[in-house]
């Protein structure tokens, strides 16, 4: 066992206990910096802030079966700037945003811009590039209520024939309103904590009537074609919408951040990075309204124009509550998913555990492959695992006869492709609707999915429900293993406790493989 860095500002680290078990660390522990005390912690993932600029320290971790240490400069900055030098008054009242922007549109590069105690009202804020934003313990951004101030971006802008992107939503170029916090074209940021951020979305009645809005709703924060990112320790909630949304990023680095929103808040996900290359995902806790990390890469339209997939993406070490899916790809993946890794994670209470979602019409691009989940352990989800082919929300033409016809219709430009997906080491208790939901295209069979090392009980009482969004879909209660147009099943000590009937069900494969399958009953 061993700490490794995940990130290290001027004044802030976050550091990893390496090990197996899944978010919660083995045993509890104390840690120390230069052999002083901090505190005691049980998570896996764990932050340091008020440091020192360029300055060495030690954390050792220390518990009675375990001793990790390890050494580490924070970065050097050029300056700290309080924000109330710009005339923030940080009351929750006065209207801070002049104040704040102005702050940042003067902060030299390598520059921090600190918020300490108070709750800074404030209308959208525009960054820029090398600078760090710094909440401290007590520091609240809050966003302003009124809406008619909030700036709509257009979706793109023609210069000459050359389309310049600035906004989108759920898989589209659109206009939006603009993000509490935005950044378009930049580099190098960092929004450090223990602070928060809050997007105030039931005071701006961002949650009711939205679909009559003139353009989409902001998000908590946005960074469109930005690079070098990194967000650390704070918390983020209550935004009008998404949470968190990198756009055609890269290198964006996402760690100890803790999302939340009210359960009944509608499209509140708590990170959603689109057609981004380079994402890390650690140490987080999400509970929000919908998914609680949904990874996009557009709709038919922008995945053809720019097929730009999801890239090299990491998530590890994270707990999720009470969202539709704790991890989620798509539905809007017209550009595919690559390279994806979730592992060390928890989930607790999420209606769908690992959720992978598209639809025909997705077009050709949307190829998902080389997908693994692995060491995860869920409880009270009640589909642990859904692949859905016919996915029927967010579209006009969502009840069509194209979408839900279950013929072999002809493979064209929009027929989505799955690849290959592992399911390794995963132990899931109190499922309820179905233990695992895969239902791929007849014309386009999922090209492979195995399961290692799976082990999935039912709840006694279970309660029916749907276990995947389709037209027509059939309520199910306590359904094993089903799985349909799926090429090659690989399945090895595989348990299934508690399943009504056969708990494993198969149609539509090449070929199937089961060594040490069990149903328990």
């Amino acid at each position: 066992m061993n700490l490794q860095l995940l990130f290290s500002g001027a004044t802030s680290a976050c550091l990893e206990l390496v090990n197996r078990a899944p978010y919660y660390a083995p045993e509890k522990f104390t840690i120390y910096l230069d052999d002083q005390e901090i505190r005691q912690c049980e998570t896996n993932v764990f932050s340091l802030f008020g440091l020192t600029p360029n300055t060495t320290y030690t954390v050792t971790a220390r518990g009675d079966y375990l001793e990790a240490a390890y050494t580490f400069t924070t970065k050097t900055e050029r300056c700290v700037v309080d924000v109330r030098a710009f005339g923030a008054v940080g009351d929750g009242v006065h209207d801070d945003t002049l104040a704040i922007q102005t702050a940042i549109n003067c902060l030299p590069q390598q520059g921090r811009l600190f918020f300490p105690a108070g709750t800074y009202l404030s209308l959208p804020l525009s960054l820029k590039s090398h600078i760090t934003l710094e909440l401290a313990e007590g520091a609240t951004l809050l966003g302003s209520p009124a809406r008619e101030k909030y700036p709509i971006i257009p979706g793109s802008v023609l210069d000459g024939d050359k389309e310049v992107f600035f906004g989108g939503f759920e898989g589209e170029t659109k206009a939006m309103y603009q993000s509490l916090i935005t950044a378009e074209y930049a580099e190098d940021i960092t929004i450090v904590g223990p602070g928060t951020i809050d997007g105030n979305g039931q005071g701006g009645h961002w949650w009711e009537g939205f679909k009559d809005f003139p353009a989409a709703r902001p998000r908590l924060m946005f960074f469109n074609r930005c690079q070098n990112v990194n967000l650390h320790g704070v918390l983020g909630c209550n935004s009008p919408s998404w949470q968190l949304h990198p756009y055609y990023s890269r290198n964006v680095g996402i760690y100890d951040v803790a999302i939340t929103a009210p359960k009944v808040s509608p499209n509140t996900d708590a990170c959603d990075p689109e057609s981004c290359d380079g994402v890390e995902i650690i140490g987080c806790r999400f509970t929000v309204g919908d998914d609680c990390i949904a990874i996009k890469s557009g709709k038919i339209e922008l995945g053809s124009k720019l097929n730009c997939p999801a890239d090299h993406h990491t998530i590890r070490n994270c707990l999720m509550e009470f969202g539709h899916g704790a991890v989620t790809l798509g539905s809007e993946i017209g550009a595919g998913v690559r390279n994806l890794s979730v592992s060390h994670c928890v989930f607790h209470g999420t209606d769908r555990g690992l959720r992978i979602k598209s639809r025909r019409g997705r077009g050709k691009n949307c190829w998902i492959d080389n997908v693994s989940f692995h060491n995860i352990r869920m409880d009270g989800v009640l589909t642990p695992i859904a692949v859905n082919l016919w996915y029927n929300c967010c579209d006009p033409d969502r009840e069509s006869e194209y979408v839900w016809s279950r013929e072999h219709l002809p493979v064209d430009d929009r027929t989505p492709r799955m690849g290959r997906f592992h399911f390794i080491n995963i132990d899931c208790t109190n499922a309820e609707v179905a233990a695992c939901y895969i239902d791929g295209l007849p014309e386009s069979p999922i090209e492979a999915v195995e399961f290692r090392n799976v082990n999935i009980s039912f709840k006694p009482d279970a309660q029916p429900g749907i276990p995947i969004m389709e037209n027509f879909a059939k309520p199910r209660c306590r359904l094993g293993l089903y799985l349909d147009n799926v090429k090659h099943i690989r399945i090895k000590n595989v348990t299934v406790t508690g399943a009504d009937g056969d708990g494993l069900i198969a149609n539509h494969y090449e070929d199937i493989a089961k060594d040490g399958f069990i149903e328990e009953n």
